[in-house]
């Protein structure tokens, strides 16, 4: 049973204040510092200092953090499956968006055909949502496309994906619509499709209307950070329209109402039968890992290994 004091010091660790973390663990805030206070001469050492008025984790603090976040997602995995000793363990885990609408049908058809009895819960979610879970032991494990911290997380590389910019085959470009406008269509863009084939720099496409995924998704921080290494922004896009569905945001893109980035195997059958098709870009050769993570220092690693073994197949 993980200690109370180390639950005072988790929610110290969440709010960053001690007397939002008193409210909420309904104790005093004198109560809170004895607490924290304890655990640091147990230690001997530190665990929060103050920069200005902000209370921050040292570096010895963010390692018990780490550990104390372990330990309290075990003591849950381990409550259920003694609640569950005449049963089979039931697989609780999550996966991103993307993975959870193009992976896991087929993953998870493969493991019932090996394990017809298994007791399954999947949560499908963004990144950041799924790795709190993890951090709260709503979850035991996840596949994500998303960036974690893998100081705090054991990981396993399921796949290497290709990501890519998209839109309709017929989509009409800024430059288009406004020859369009002039009635000029046929003598400047005599051939189909003739601006489309070729190779655009990222920042022509600004003037198209960007869909993209809410914040916290993985699909949507792949494209934030190429973005920042060529010192751009979402911002600089004039239209922008998040959409929490990876479905509508595919859908819309056919439909001609905007361009998006995605992995491409969220959008290989689209590609395939013509209903999309990749728009060419300069110095954008993007690919990502998708993985598959539990807490690092689990006691059940090894058990989790052997999922991602029997999920890999």
């Amino acid at each position: 049973m993980l200690d109370f004091r180390m639950e005072t010091f988790l929610t110290v660790c969440q709010c960053m204040n001690f007397t939002r973390a008193s409210e909420k663990l309904n104790i005093t805030q004198p109560a809170v510092s004895q607490h924290i206070h304890f655990l640091e001469k147990h230690y001997n050492t530190k665990l929060f200092r103050y920069e200005g008025k902000k209370l921050k984790l040292t570096g010895a603090g963010e390692i018990l953090r780490n550990a104390s976040l372990t330990m309290m997602h075990d003591e849950i995995s381990m409550q259920n499956q003694m609640q569950k000793t005449d049963e089979e363990a039931e697989l609780r885990f999550g996966a991103t968006r993307t993975v959870g609408d193009v992976l896991m049908g087929r993953i998870l058809e493969r493991y019932l055909r090996e394990y017809p009895d298994a007791k399954i819960c999947m949560i499908v979610d963004n990144t950041q949502e799924l790795l709190r879970k993890l951090d709260e032991g709503a979850i035991d494990f996840a596949l994500v496309e998303g960036f974690f911290q893998k100081n705090e997380y054991d990981h396993q590389k399921y796949s290497d994906e290709n990501y890519i910019a998209v839109c309709a085959p017929d989509y009409n470009w800024a430059e288009e619509r406004e020859v369009l406008s002039d009635g000029l269509r046929e003598s400047v863009f005599p051939g189909q499709a003739a601006s489309f084939e070729r190779k655009r720099g990222i920042e022509e496409l600004f003037h198209e209307r960007l869909l993209v995924r809410e914040e916290g998704s993985g699909t949507r921080e792949v494209l934030e950070r190429c973005l920042d290494a060529q010192n751009f922004s979402i911002r600089d896009f004039d239209k922008v329209m998040e959409v929490g569905s990876l479905q509508t945001i595919r859908e819309l893109t056919k439909a001609g109402c905007g361009i998006t980035f995605l992995y491409e195997t969220a959008v290989r059958d689209e590609l395939r039968e013509g209903s999309l098709k990749r728009i060419p870009l300069k110095g954008f050769e993007i690919s990502h890992e998708f993985s598959f993570i539990w807490r690092r220092g689990s006691i059940y690693a090894d058990r989790y290994k052997e999922i991602f073994r029997r999920f890999s197949v």
